[in-house]
Formats: C-alpha cells, sequence, structure tokens
C-alpha cells in the first residue's frame, strides 16, 4: 500500500510547470545525506486515486503532478500514473515521477509520465542543481513512430554564474 506525508505545491521540482509534489512515504533508497528522511518509514495517509483526486481538486491551477519518491511500490505509482492519465478530465496536466532508484522497474508503463528524475542521491555528487550530479530528470515524449523519447533536461537546474 502506497501512501502519503504530504502534498504542496512547488515551482522548482519540474521545469516551467506548476507542480503538486506528493510526498510518498516508506522509502527503501535510504540515501545517505537524504534530506527527508522522514520518508523513509512506513506512515501517513494510503494514496488512492480518489485520495489523488482529492489533492488535485483542493489545487486550482497546477500543470503538474509528481510523484516524490514510491520506491517501495512502483507498481501502485505506475498505475496511479495510468489512471490519471487515462482520465480525460486531467488531460491538462502533466505527469512526473521522483525515483531514487538508478533505473526504473522494467514492468512501468513509462508512456503515462511527461516526467521521469531517476537516480540515488549521491552526497558527493549533489542533487539535481549540481552539473556533478548522478541524478537525471528526463521529459518523456512520443515521436512519430509512437516511440518514447527521453530528453535530458537536468541542466535545467543548473543555474548560470554571474
Amino acid at each position: 500500500m502506497t501512501k502519503y506525508y504530504n502534498a504542496m505545491v512547488v515551482f522548482e521540482e519540474i521545469p516551467d510547470e506548476i507542480t503538486l509534489a506528493i510526498n510518498i512515504t516508506n522509502c527503501p533508497c535510504h540515501c545517505i545525506g537524504c534530506h527527508s528522511k522522514f520518508l523513509w518509514e512506513d506512515v501517513g495517509t494510503e494514496l488512492t486515486f480518489e485520495e489523488l483526486e482529492k489533492l488535485i481538486n483542493e489545487n486550482d491551477g497546477i500543470t503538474c503532478v509528481c510523484f516524490m519518491g514510491g520506491d517501495a511500490n512502483p507498481k501502485e505509482i505506475s498505475d496511479l500514473a495510468k489512471k490519471m492519465h487515462e482520465n480525460t478530465k486531467y488531460n491538462n496536466i502533466k505527469i512526473g515521477w521522483y525515483s531514487g532508484y538508478d533505473e526504473l522497474n522494467k514492468n512501468i508503463d513509462l508512456s503515462v509520465f511527461n516526467f521521469i528524475k531517476i537516480g540515488h542521491y549521491n552526497e558527493k555528487l549533489g542533487g539535481l542543481d549540481k552539473k556533478t550530479t548522478n541524478q537525471r530528470l528526463y521529459k518523456i515524449e512520443v515521436n512519430e513512430k509512437s516511440e518514447l523519447k527521453f530528453n535530458d533536461i537536468t541542466y535545467r537546474f543548473w543555474k548560470k554564474q554571474i
């Protein structure tokens, strides 16, 4: 069962999007230097599709929903994204997933996501805002042959030095 700790509207997790970031608990990654150790515990509210709809409806103006974690139950995250993707009332809302795994489970339907972040947090390499990071954020697009194309947009987090 997937649970979440909280959800908040953020502006920097997905470039150019007003994102409802949903913090998923029971994280199995336990990265050294993790800034969200409270998400390691199996606590919070069950994240059913009905609960997801409630969170979306409570946050007018969002352009993206991003699951922040969920690596303990990747199929459940994929299933929630798929239900959202298939529901026409959410056609204007993009879907993202921040995974702490270096590779995603092969059984995940990546076609229902618009953005995927992969990579464990490596304290020595830094997060997405560091050019040295091992983490990557991909924008997923479908080409004319209905194939998925993964565009690495990690560079969008790197601030220019003045």
